[in-house]
């Protein structure tokens, strides 16, 4: 497995020439047809993951439910998906230079939301790509230091290091 991408990150694929994706947007948000009764006592949560074409020819493009995986916590328990509220990228053609989104939409208790883990295997002209990673968490950079959930307290824990490899990176004025 490669070393994951931060939240944001593009990822090239090197099978596919052009084409790259990446996991971002990941935010509290409630779903667009409310709540599942699965779901009940959970915080439910957005994230969008964006292909794009910078190659010269279209890509026929899958990512359906079960080729995306969501984890949170420091144990990497497995969060709530609701399908019936996520958007799929089904066969679509990715023409040079488009992007294509999907919409997922997630719920887990609140305590762990501050790391989340992605997990996307994307399927091009029906090839099966590598499975890729995406790392980040929610109010991971609003909490003040000394004052964050039980999962992302402590100065080694994915979380903490994450937001301060961001900090480190951010060129001023620059937004994510």
């Amino acid at each position: 497995m490669y070393e994951p991408n931060v939240v944001g990150d593009w990822q090239e694929y090197d099978e596919h020439a052009g084409l790259r994706v990446r996991v971002h947007s990941l935010e509290q948000a409630e779903p667009p047809r409310g709540r599942d009764d699965a779901a009940e006592g959970l915080t439910y949560f957005r994230v969008r993951v964006t292909v794009e074409n910078r190659g010269s020819r279209p890509f026929g493009v899958h990512l359906e439910d079960g080729q995306l995986d969501v984890r949170i916590g420091p144990d990497g328990e497995s969060a709530f998906v609701d399908w019936r509220n996520s958007q799929f990228i089904e066969g679509y053609d990715v023409h040079p230079l488009r992007r294509v989104t999907a919409v997922l939409y997630a719920a887990a208790p609140e305590a762990a939301l501050c790391q989340v883990d992605v997990q996307v295997q994307l399927r091009v002209e029906d090839e099966w790509t590598g499975r890729r990673l995406w790392s980040g968490g929610i109010g991971v950079q609003e909490a003040p230091v000394g004052a964050a959930s039980p999962c992302c307290a402590g100065q080694g824990t994915l979380a903490h290091q994450i937001s301060n490899f961001l900090r480190d990176q951010a060129e001023p004025g620059a937004t994510g």
